[in-house]
């Protein structure tokens, strides 16, 4: 066994230490498994939400992206930011209600706000689809980490299945404790291990930044700007929309607002993350370094860049402690998300058809749904092939199809109905499934628009026939109910 493996090693088992000891003297039912007993500070929730942000994404796929893509990879740094702007006005509103209403899950907001545990099913379903697609992130950048960082002694296949392991261990016993506790050390080693790649390959390849840039656009000046087509500027501005609308909509994202103190702890987090997204510049700049260093990187290889980089630029040692840190950014968003999905699957979805169902058996079957979650996304892992950005992006398209009915609900006077928003939700994932299914563009579906009107994120299409279907179908509920009451 390698220098780096054991190092490896050794951070799952610290991580797995502190999952076990952050549950001392507490006793671990639904509410503290999942929203902490609602009891953290500003410093637990922002490494919580940071946990969600900073993942293996954020570790391979964007320098994954600045390497195959380069300039557009900006997206990610704009979103991120946007996102924690609307972040200081939407999230006290939704921590106030869910505080008021005892809510402990995404849906369960829903479901309070349209009365309709039905509609709180939709959401739930909804949540589970589109958190596959993250958790196949987070098991697929584990298994990237652990099997480059072994120089080949752990396939990849073999590294999924026992990151799958553990994840399912480490969520069955700490719950949401376990992953405020390991965010610590996850962003402790994430700031240094990229602040360190992200000054010191630039220096040591190329003697600093400008000379980088001035090589790589010597070679390939197409990467540092925006193509006229395709991922142009039009492309980005629509897909930074996106995601910012859908940001909040991710259910382990959305829960963890639950296990704040007060509301005033986001606003303090809306003025401290985003100077703490500029870290992702450093995973670009590792990126950047990387193209000409380890060139002929294509399709999903584009995901080694860093660690195919770092490999041949340091000592095991060193490459163990950079897999640590990896392993730790698939592991704290994954166990929140595989949490997440088992909460919903429990307490929203079979409570609505098993009313009976008390809190104790809801909490053990969230428990036991921990495998069978963990076991579906090692499925499509082994068994789907993209990159880690095309993926989070189809993620995003799915999840923003919940923005409309949500925002909405916020208003003094909510104009749209529970079946409005339920028919809202289901016309724009059917757009998003036929659009992914047939691969269409909006340049295939409208040949005569400009190319800066073809080149928009197609998820706009989905999002736009979402709004018209839920505002109809609104209007014509709304009436009806209007006449019921009125014959009454």
């Amino acid at each position: 066994m390698n220098t780096a493996l054991l190092i490896i090693l050794g951070f799952l088992l610290l991580s797995v230490f502190l999952g076990i000891r952050s549950t001392k003297g507490k006793e671990m039912n639904l509410e503290q498994w999942t929203v902490g007993g609602r009891g953290f500070g500003a410093m637990l929730v922002f490494l919580l939400m940071a946990g969600e942000i900073y993942t293996t994404f954020s570790f391979l796929g964007g320098s994954g992206w600045a390497y195959g893509k380069g300039a557009p990879a900006l997206y990610v740094l704009m979103y991120i930011t946007l996102s924690y702007v609307l972040s200081y006005w939407l999230l006290p509103v939704i921590w106030k209600y869910a505080k008021e209403y005892q809510l402990m899950s995404q849906s369960d907001f829903f479901v309070s706000k349209y009365k309709s545990p039905y509609l709180g099913v939709l959401v739930a379903l909804v949540g589970v689809i589109g958190m596959i697609p993250v958790i196949v992130v987070q098991l697929k950048g584990m298994g990237i980490i652990v099997s480059q960082a072994s120089y080949g002694a752990i396939s990849m296949n073999t590294a999924v299945w026992l990151g799958a392991i553990s994840l399912t261990i480490y969520v069955m016993v700490s719950g949401v404790h376990g992953s405020a506790w390991t965010a610590i050390i996850k962003d402790i080693m994430m700031i240094g291990i990229i602040g360190f790649l992200g000054i010191y390959l630039p220096l040591h390849y190329y003697g600093g930044y400008q000379p980088m840039f001035e090589a790589v656009y010597a070679a390939k000046p197409e990467l540092l700007k925006f193509p006229e087509q395709g991922l142009s500027v039009s492309w980005l501005i629509s897909t930074v929309l996106l995601l910012v609308l859908g940001f909040y909509m991710w259910p382990q994202v959305f829960s963890s607002t639950y296990t704040a103190k007060n509301e005033k702890v986001f606003r303090k987090n809306a003025m401290i993350s985003p100077l703490y997204t500029l870290m992702l510049l450093f995973v670009f700049f590792v990126g950047t370094a990387a193209i000409l260093k380890v060139p002929g990187l294509e399709g999903e290889e584009v995901d080694l860049a860093l660690l195919r980089l770092s490999i041949e630029t340091f000592d095991p040692w060193v490459i163990g402690i950079i897999g640590g840190a990896g392993l730790l950014t698939a592991l704290v968003p994954g166990s929140l998300l595989v949490m997440s999905t088992a909460t919903l699957l429990s307490k929203n979805v079979y409570r609505v058809f098993v009313p009976s169902a008390t809190d104790e058996t809801i909490g053990k079957l969230a428990k036991l749904l921990v495998p069978a979650v963990s076991l579906t996304a090692v499925y499509f892992t082994l068994n789907g092939g993209t990159t880690l950005s095309n993926i989070i992006l189809m993620g995003y398209s799915l999840m923003t199809q919940l923005a409309p009915s949500l925002y909405f609900s916020l208003m003094k006077k909510n104009v749209v109905t529970k079946y409005g928003a339920a028919a809202g939700i289901i016309s724009g994932l059917a757009t998003v499934a036929y659009i992914t299914l047939s691969q269409t563009t909006i340049a295939a579906l409208f040949p005569f628009l400009p190319q800066s009107l073809k080149d928009i994120n197609i998820g706009i299409i989905a999002l736009a026939v979402n709004v018209i279907v839920m505002m109809i179908v609104s209007f014509v509920t709304r009436k009806g109910q209007y006449d019921t009451a009125e014959t009454n």
